[in-house]
């Protein structure tokens, strides 16, 4: 039995892409944002992924590419891009430029997603995106190599250039919320495992990733270089409203009940939130990604210095995957 490759997780933020009632997606603002979390020492940011939502959602890959410039030696992470809605071809050459303009420092999570909407919009059949995916991520990663692909579903000739800074293209995490063919997916086709915040618990995800080490170990692949983070860590770090904001603003959007987000979330006093990040470090998470939802300078000012420091986050002059 394994759990932790890593003694410390790791921190890094999601950029602020949903419109959660009073935001600006002005590119002035998405700079700011990150220089200001790069320098309390978050090491990675990242951009989610839907064509509509439920709230106005600015375009993942587009504002990732924005920031490259000003993110320093910080990760940049897709959590995660649907390469089945964006097609293999396009997101293959998204992911390249990304990789190639901020020097091999991207990390391309991949999911087909869970929005119906989605793929109306694009002409999918939502009932394929399993068998489509499968297909995508083998796509992607040969095209990454620099070499042709044809498949069921697609059919590319290669070069896609200019390639990948990173050989061989940059590692592929996958996303799964811990069903059991989701996890076989992830060891079979991933580096790294991208898990979901608003639905797991540090005991949840302690038990799914024992069984994405144990499916490794079953392929003959090295766990200890297989990486994990937990996207979509929304928080509201305060002693009052932090119930407020969790009620009126990200429960709408997210249509969950508030109890159980309130659980699984990160909303209210600085000690609650060190105990709760606390379990997830214990049960195995490396990379932990934050959302503020309200009042995200600030946000971001604090729980750097009353949650990170409390957890004793590792010194962003080390990056592993």
């Amino acid at each position: 039995m394994r759990i932790c490759c890593t003694d410390r997780m790791r921190f890094g933020v999601h950029l602020p892409l949903m419109d959660f009632g009073d935001q600006s997606f002005a590119a002035d603002r998405l700079v700011n944002y990150v220089q200001t979390a790069t320098a309390l020492g978050f090491d990675a940011i990242a951009a989610n992924d839907h064509i509509l939502f439920a709230t106005p959602w600015l375009d993942g890959p587009t504002a990732l590419a924005a920031v490259v410039c000003c993110s320093g030696d910080a990760r940049l992470f897709t959590t995660v891009a649907n390469p089945v809605v964006r097609g293999p071809a396009a997101l293959a050459k998204v992911l390249a430029g990304l990789d190639v303009m901020s020097g091999g420092r991207l990390i391309a999570g991949l999911g087909p997603g869970s929005s119906e909407w989605d793929y109306a919009n694009a002409g999918v059949p939502f009932d394929e995106r399993w068998v489509r995916f499968d297909e995508a991520v083998l796509a992607i990663r040969t095209l990454l190599r620099g070499e042709s692909f044809a498949g069921r579903f697609s059919t590319v000739k290669g070069p896609l250039e200019p390639l990948p800074v990173t050989p061989g293209g940059p590692p592929l995490w996958i996303g799964s919320w811990g069903s059991d063919s989701g996890l076989r997916r992830v060891a079979r086709l991933g580096d790294g495992w991208v898990a979901s915040a608003y639905n797991t618990t540090p005991q949840h995800f302690r038990q799914k990733w024992l069984r994405v080490q144990e499916h490794l170990d079953r392929g003959d692949r090295d766990a200890q270089k297989f990486g994990n983070g937990l996207a979509t860590m929304w928080f509201h770090l305060d002693d009052h409203n932090a119930s407020d904001v969790l009620e009126s603003r990200l429960a709408p959007v997210l249509h969950r009940p508030v109890d159980q987000l309130r659980d699984r979330l990160a909303f209210g006093p600085a000690e609650a939130m060190v105990a709760k990040l606390s379990e997830f470090q214990d049960a195995g998470v490396q990379r932990l990604f934050i959302w503020p939802v309200a009042d995200e300078i600030e946000q971001l000012h604090r729980f750097s210095e009353e949650v990170m420091a409390q957890l004793g986050a590792t010194p962003p002059e080390s990056n592993p995957p």
